[in-house]
């Protein structure tokens, strides 16, 4: 049989943990709600660019499709895995 201290005592610590894992979600909510705007505004402005961009280019398809090819036959010759940013 547990003791009935020691239970509430880890119930306890990870209440505190969730406590702080949530505190930390709402931080990085409120910068995201900061920087959002100017994203979406970059956003804008980059399609404009890159639709000027394709106009003027008259293969950007095969180009890009070229490219894509190579960069992906380099990460799979060199054997590294992509990896994705980690949150603190």
């Amino acid at each position: 049989m547990k003791d009935i201290h020691e239970v509430l005592r880890q119930k306890q610590t990870k209440y505190a943990q969730l406590g702080k894992q949530i505190e930390m979600l709402q931080q990085a909510a409120e910068k995201l709600r900061e920087v959002a705007p100017l994203l979406a505004e970059n956003d804008d402005e980059d399609n404009a660019v890159l639709m000027e961009v394709d106009e003027a280019l008259p293969n950007s398809d095969a180009m890009a499709a070229k490219a894509g090819a190579a960069s992906s036959g380099a990460t799979a010759s060199k054997g590294a895995r992509p990896t994705a940013p980690r949150w603190p």
